[in-house]
């Protein structure tokens, strides 16, 4: 990052030290942007015996959108254009040295050569960027059977046009993702339980039996899933000064619960509830946003139609505030930054620090506010002019109950009282 000011300087950046010092990775795909371009990498390892990787990278056109989860989605690319693609010199001789291509170079397909279409990486991965690309485009829907890993011939695009221009918010809602409505649906199937929970708990694969002719089944892998760290959306305003014109939405844990808060890409400090070393994996910290993130969402997954709903209405609140506060800030800053940079840095660090705070302190009073009112599989209501609060015993769904006799038959079935 320090030895590039463009997309196309950095990408030659992370080829080039590749090339000079190998690179010990199956595989990989990179967002790269600047405030004018975006651009999608992929890059290979060579393997044991060769120093490098092969790559290749195409500039995603304005006005479309791109994703790329974990399998590689960069098929044909054109060999003589510069401007938008730019590839490894043996990208093509590698692949036919290791026998995984034959055929005209115009017909080399990267994704096919270096990481081939199977029922896992389909359904696992590309049903993620299909199910994200299917929020903003009406015809995705052609591609279902893709998704579903079911027809890989019916390959999607690279990358799609959205039916409308996309806000930010817009792009918070793509990372939000259970498959709702489509055939892959998390929230209605028997894993979901009885409170709708879209989550399943590793391992993805699993079998009944340990038998070697026994049939695999595996667990959908949606976008929103519990065991994310962080995520971001990284806007870039080219209109605006560089450290203004960077902003970093930054949530930690589950994407559909997390807030998006806004981190000016000039801030000189980081709000100490984000900072490393605040807590870790095996060290719970009371002031670290991440762990106070993962027990609002884990509380959540014991009820989640229920708890969810509320824990919406606090994120809405939040980001949509930030949204107008920060529109503000471009503003003041922007107009300081003309006559004194350093002030201007000041005013968005001061900001930055303040709303990760203000998430911290919000999502704190969250937790405490849930752990109140549902715990113990009750769900209790503040009455007013009472001290004590009242008490909701919902139990389960008509449809649970139908569940259970059904499986039970009548072992939690009353016996009728004889009559004398």
């Amino acid at each position: 990052m320090q030895r590039a000011k463009t997309a196309r300087e950095m990408i030659k950046v992370m080829t080039d030290l590749a090339t000079e010092y190998g690179y010990f990775s199956e595989g990989e795909s990179f967002s790269v942007s600047d405030p004018n371009e975006c651009w999608i990498l992929e890059m290979v390892g060579k393997g044991v015996g060769s120093k490098g990787a092969v790559w290749v990278a195409r500039r995603v056109p304005d006005g479309y959108i791109c994703g790329h989860a974990n399998q590689s989605r960069i098929t044909t690319f054109p060999l003589n254009d510069p401007e938008n693609c730019v590839y490894a010199k043996d990208v093509i001789t590698f692949a036919r040295e290791k026998k995984y291509f034959k055929g005209e170079d115009k017909d080399f397909s990267f994704a096919d050569a270096y990481n081939p279409l199977s029922f896992e990486g389909i359904r696992m991965c590309d049903a993620r960027v299909w199910s994200g690309f299917n929020k903003i485009n009406k015809d995705m829907k052609k591609y279902l059977d893709y998704a579903m890993g079911y027809n890989n011939k019916n390959r999607m695009p690279l990358w799609v046009k959205p039916d409308k221009k996309l806000t930010v918010h817009d792009v918070f809602n793509i990372m939000r993702d259970h498959f709702e409505g489509t055939p892959m649906d998390l929230t209605n199937d028997v894993g979901a339980g009885p409170y709708a929970c879209p989550y399943r708990w590793r391992p993805l694969t699993w079998k009944l039996d340990t038998s070697s002719k026994a049939p695999t089944y595996f667990n959908e892998r949606a976008i929103s899933t519990q065991q994310t760290g962080f995520s971001f959306i990284a806007q870039s305003r080219s209109w605006l000064p560089n450290p203004i014109g960077g902003i970093f939405w930054f949530g930690v844990d589950d994407t559909y619960s997390t807030v998006y808060t806004p981190m000016y890409c000039g801030m000189s400090s980081v709000p100490p509830n984000y900072a490393v070393g605040n807590g870790d994996m095996m060290d719970f910290s009371d002031s670290s946003l991440f762990w106070i993130f993962n027990q609002v969402s884990n509380f959540a997954y014991t009820r989640y139609n229920a708890m969810i709903p509320e824990i919406q209405k606090v994120q809405g609140d939040l980001e949509y505030a930030y949204f107008a506060s920060s529109a503000e800030i471009d503003k003041e800053a922007e107009e300081i930054y003309k006559t004194n940079p350093s002030d201007a840095i000041k005013i968005i660090t001061e900001y930055s620090l303040g709303q990760g705070k203000n998430t911290f302190n919000t999502w704190k009073d969250l937790y405490h506010y849930l752990f109140t009112k549902y715990m113990d599989g009750n769900i209790k209501y503040k009455v007013p002019g009472q001290k004590n609060p009242r008490v909701w015993q919902p139990g389960y769904s008509k449809e649970t109950y139908e569940k259970i006799v059904k499986e039970t038959k009548d072992r939690f079935k009353e016996p009728e009282e004889k009559k004398e």
